[in-house]
């Protein structure tokens, strides 16, 4: 999610920036095709957050990858751990989605973010939905359709769909919503030649669609 930088080389850097959030960590292991970790810097309190991921070939051409967390960042470890396990085989199906279907295009990530106010998590998803033409249980295999300003429009299919997120994938792009803590969050894979403005108009989007 974001966008995301990386210095190729053990001790550079890794980031990630989204909705102008930016989170840095030291990169401990750097082995192409085979293991990448990287540490954020421990706090005076002694916490931190470390991820590994290790990739193994398998017979037949497939390959497996592991990916080993860390550490907690929050006062609420309880909460935090929580989101991670939800969050996770979300991440991971994105990954899938990008390798089955953009296998080695480099996509533009977008993000637009806007206050929820008092809306509840189902209020926030009915809008979601209604602003992608689903119904109020999208399931996997939906047809989604939106027409933000100043873009082509949004036509294509739902990927996945839970209590905090829908993602729906279309020729040019990946796109995911959601609502969280209060937020409602937009963060977007783009892999199409006309992405100038994409992010003003999702945001404008966003804003109208809970205005």
């Amino acid at each position: 999610m974001g966008r995301n930088e990386v210095e190729p080389r053990e001790g550079g850097i890794a980031a990630m920036d989204t909705c102008g959030h930016r989170e840095e960590a030291v990169i401990t292991a750097y082995e192409p095709g085979k293991r990448f970790a990287a540490r954020t810097p421990t706090a005076a309190d002694g916490r931190f957050m470390a991820f590994e991921y290790l990739i193994e070939g398998r017979d037949g051409g497939s390959t497996v990858l592991r990916v080993v967390q860390s550490g907690l960042l929050g006062d609420n470890w309880q909460d935090e751990y929580d989101a991670l396990r939800r969050g996770w085989p979300f991440h991971l199906h994105t990954l899938r989605e990008y390798l089955t279907h953009f296998p080695g295009r480099i996509g533009v990530p977008v993000s637009a973010v806007a206050p929820s106010d008092s809306r509840s998590a189902q209020e926030v998803r009915a809008a979601f939905t209604h602003g992608l033409s689903l119904p109020e249980r999208a399931a996997v295999g939906t047809r989604a359709h939106a027409e933000p300003a100043d873009l082509p429009p949004l036509v294509g299919v739902v990927v996945w769909s839970d209590d905090e997120r829908i993602e729906v994938r279309t020729t040019d792009g990946i796109y995911t919503f959601l609502d969280f803590a209060g937020t409602a969050v937009m963060f977007h894979h783009l892999f199409g030649p006309d992405t100038d403005g994409a992010e003003t108009a999702w945001q404008q989007w966003l804003t109208g669609l809970l205005g």
